[in-house]
């Protein structure tokens, strides 16, 4: 799913009920929701045409925003077909990791990264870093340095080992606590609730999609603690579980696409 949004008039519904301000899909965000949710992500144009259909986009309009995204690099074309580029293949893999970390057993250690780089570092530098840092899930304590339970096994980016020293150490305050410092679990755990409450609600397949979208963005934000630091029922796996249901229907819904189109 993908988080560049606009709202279309079905969208308002579903959104209302489920007391969500969701931001409203485009045509380019839909072509790249339904790639990055689909495995292959790869479809015909006319699949990507009929889900634009769903929301009420012209099918012109869908092949403009599919050669666009094509000049811009986004989606290479073949034979009537558009997959994913390298760049976004890399967000889908991000976006597949939220829903199915790999996690270890948790010692009660945490993994602490520290700058220790020259202070003056390119502005693109200390951009890029951010961005690495957020997705391994590694939460700022203060300028500088980073740190989150050692309860995740993935691999660490050059942009990170290139510009920190990384420490294993045991917190002398309260873990729990320290994780209620570092991220808004409550907020999360709201907002998961609600997503969720949206998805197992009857609607259209637009709104149910522009939910999904929105839920996925979600799922990334979620630290993947283990469950010693986090408060009592937790919505993470519930929002996993609603969304797995909601891919299935895409799935199947693409899958008749394909074959009702000739």
């Amino acid at each position: 799913m993908n988080d560049d949004q606009t709202r279309t008039p079905d969208d308002a519904g579903a959104i209302g009920a489920a007391g969500l301000v969701l931001r409203p899909l485009t045509a380019r965000s839909i072509v790249l929701s339904t790639l990055l949710g689909h495995h292959p992500p790869r479809l015909p144009a006319r699949a990507l045409v009929r889900v634009g259909e769903l929301f009420g986009i012209a099918e012109g309009t869908v092949r403009v925003a599919l050669s666009r995204m094509v000049a811009a690099g986004d989606l290479r074309q073949t034979d009537g077909s558009y997959a994913l580029t390298a760049r976004l293949l890399a967000r889908q893999a991000r976006q597949d990791e939220s829903r199915s970390a790999r996690t270890r057993s948790w010692s009660g250690d945490w993994e602490i990264a520290v700058v220790t780089t020259p202070e003056r570092r390119p502005a693109a530098e200390r951009t890029a870093l951010r961005q690495a840092m957020a997705t391994l899930r590694l939460a700022e304590l203060r300028e500088g340095n980073w740190l989150r339970p050692a309860n995740l096994d993935r691999p660490r980016p050059a942009v990170v080992t290139d510009q920190c020293s990384w420490f294993t150490a045991t917190p002398d305050d309260d873990p729990a606590a320290l994780a209620g410092r570092l991220w808004d679990l409550p907020g999360w755990a709201t907002r998961a609730r609600a997503l969720s409450a949206a998805l197992d609600r009857p609607a259209t397949h637009a709104n149910r999609f522009t939910v999904a979208a929105a839920a996925l963005r979600h799922l990334l934000a979620d630290p993947l603690l283990p469950a010693e630091l986090l408060p009592e029922s937790w919505p993470g796996g519930q929002l996993r579980h609603d969304y797995a249901e909601f891919e299935t229907e895409l799935r199947e819904l693409l899958r008749q696409y394909l074959s009702d189109t000739p």
